[in-house]
């Protein structure tokens, strides 16, 4: 009697913070404008709701409702690069490299108090995978990766396999040389950057086993670090960044391309079962069923300047999953293709320079050509109502599926001259926001059942670099970094969010904040949760916790244009609903800042200028 009593009133006051956090959804969202020791050197969302800023002198964790500084890390200099937010937990690693004291320290990402701390891990950030039922951490890391944009800049990374827990590392392994790329192409050419590994597929947890895909693909004992398949080749083409395709996990096999080549691999064995030769590039390949669709060519970010470059040959392939063999091939793309879209399981759509394309799925040939008129059409995707839409950097149409008829076009054109790499900045941020909330798995593929990418939680930074403008690759690679099973996932606490809520089965644990012992870290100031009581503590962690829930529902319905706004004074991001066409949000920015971001659940953009991160509700507009 006395245990369902304290049920009751635990489930009561889940009810009451439920009630509170939705009375406070359902106000407008607020603008607010927060001022730093210096000048913002990056800035980056969570799904946690907080924002991420990096000053010259300190590192801040901001409230993303109400900008209030959650968290301070005073007199540190970070790069973005010694940042990054660890999947599916409440950690934050960072790695401090610029004293004697180098280490890396994983930190609550709400209190900023150290979790835990390594000083035998060291340098830049590039790439996590995460297992959370093993409890495993692999970090890949990379020393002094600083130098001017260029290509042929190469480096050895270095995997280390920790406890998620506490930091230990239970093994390592040293990567062979492979070429890196730069963060952004300043005009100034003599000006160092940060390179990372964003050019390159990151680790993932499967069966037991680490697999990397930094030269070929090799896979692991995940705890014990044996090596257990190792197929070597050559990944990228020389100069380019991400020309192969996400590696594909079926039941029995492994697929992965390079140099021209899509292999089939034998998970349990590491022998290769078959091999189709002479593809061309391939970006992209898609497993529905027992057929691989293969897509060659397409567009490339160039490492040494970060333009976008075209190379062929163009087209789509079909290849048999059991045997390797060519089913067919459509040759039929002019000078420059899109990512694939899959209305339904009989036809494939793409764009080319001038067309849409719509194929046959089971024979290969052509069943309609329309033309789109959108200028460097780079990306396809389909809205709820099935409607093909394709996008460019200033303009975006859908079409019927079924008949090819125009059904909507929207069109901003950029203000002013001069301002085309800002545009292609600007734009390819609007693609990376766009798929964060609804990624190609979910809106380029209608009602097919189709292989995942990867099965267990990755991390790269490629979305977050605002230098990346090519929208193809943004569009491609989304499909493994956002489009994941929220759902399925188990959320890992270790700090003061575990008692809110039992990271490891979903249940409540008894509400009592006060009685957190607390890791007092030093030089971490401004703590928000300290000046707050208990029922206001859980009030705001059950908020942060509700936000990260809130993304596997989401989906999202707009691509921003920068413009000259109609309806307001000045230049600024005009958002058009993917569903009709209508420009029905208009957010002003004075200074323009190509690392904007926005956060969907909130009705926030977040805008950084000078020593200042401003916010700005989403407020929708009269349609055009």
């Amino acid at each position: 009697m006395k245990k369902a009593r304290i049920a009751l009133i635990l489930l009561s006051i889940l009810f009451s913070f439920s009630i509170a956090i939705q009375a406070q959804l359902r106000k407008p969202p607020q603008s607010w404008s927060i001022k730093f020791d210096k000048d913002v050197r990056f800035y980056q969302s969570t799904d946690l709701g907080v924002v991420i800023v990096g000053t010259e002198k300190s590192l801040y964790v901001i409230d993303g409702t109400t900008g209030e500084t959650l968290w301070r890390r005073k007199d540190v200099s970070l790069d973005e690069t010694d940042v990054a937010p660890v999947p599916d937990t409440d950690l934050l690693l960072l790695s401090f490299g610029k004293s004697d004291k180098t280490r890396v320290e994983a930190v609550d990402i709400f209190t900023g108090d150290s979790i835990w701390r390594s000083e035998k891990i060291k340098g830049g950030l590039m790439q996590m995978a995460v297992d959370p039922n093993a409890n495993l951490l692999a970090v890949v890391m990379i020393k002094d990766a600083k130098n001017r944009a260029k290509e042929d800049f190469k480096r050895h990374p270095l995997v280390h396999v920790l406890d998620l827990s506490s930091g230990d590392e239970i093994w390592k392994y040293e990567v062979g040389e492979v070429e890196m790329m730069p963060t952004r192409w300043p005009e100034e050419a003599d000006k160092e950057v940060e390179f990372t590994l964003d050019n390159y597929y990151p680790p993932t947890f499967v069966d037991d086993r680490l697999y990397l895909f930094y030269d070929g693909v090799t896979s692991f004992d995940a705890r014990g670090g044996k090596e257990r398949l190792r197929e070597k080749y050559r990944v990228n083409e020389e100069g380019l960044a991400l020309t192969e395709a996400a590696p594909i996990f079926a039941e029995s096999n492994i697929y992965v391309s390079g140099r021209g080549h899509l292999r089939a691999i034998s998970r349990q064995t590491g022998d290769t079962i078959w091999e189709a030769k002479d593809l061309g590039l391939t970006p992209e390949v898609i497993l529905v069923g027992n057929i691989l669709y293969v897509r060659t060519g397409g567009l490339f970010t160039r490492l040494k300047d970060g333009d976008t470059v075209e190379r062929g040959p163009y087209g789509v392939s079909a290849v048999d999953s059991r045997t390797g063999k060519l089913l067919w091939r459509y040759k039929g793309a002019d000078k420059g293709i899109t990512n694939l879209i899959l209305p339904d399981v009989s036809r494939i759509a793409i764009a080319d320079r001038d067309d849409l394309v719509l194929i046959d799925a089971q024979s290969g040939k052509r069943a309609l050509r329309v033309a789109h008129k959108i200028e460097r059409a780079s990306f396809g995707l389909l809205n709820e109502s099935g409607d093909v839409v394709i996008g460019g950097q200033s303009e975006i149409a859908a079409f019927d599926r079924y008949s090819g008829r125009e059904v909507w076009r929207a069109r901003h054109t950029p203000p002013g001259r001069g301002i085309f790499k800002t545009v292609l900045a600007v734009a390819a941020r609007a693609t990376s926001l766009y798929f964060r909330y609804g990624g190609t798995a979910m809106t380029a593929f209608r009602g097919i059942q189709i292989a995942r990418a990867a099965t267990s939680i990755s991390w790269s930074g490629l979305a977050a670099r605002s230098s990346f403008s090519n929208l193809q690759s943004l569009a491609t690679a989304s499909a493994g970094n956002y489009a994941r099973d929220y759902a399925t996932q188990r959320f890992k606490q270790f700090g003061i969010a575990s008692q809110l809520r039992n990271g490891s089965s979903g249940t409540s644990r008894p509400l009592s904040v006060t009685s957190v012992a607390r890791r007092r870290t030093e030089g971490v100031e401004d703590r928000l949760l300290d000046r707050l009581d208990p029922s206001t503590q859980l009030d705001r962690l059950s908020r942060y916790l509700w936000h990260k829930d809130r993304l596997s529902a989401l989906r999202g319905n707009w691509m921003y244009f920068y413009t000259d706004l109609d309806t307001r004074s000045g230049n600024g991001l005009a958002g058009v609903n993917i569903y009709n066409g209508r420009t029905d949000r208009e957010v002003r920015i004075s200074e323009l800042d190509e690392r904007f971001v926005a956060d969907e659940v909130l009705g926030l953009m977040y805008v950084a200028n000078g020593n200042r991160l401003e916010a700005q509700p989403l407020n929708q507009s009269p349609g055009r």
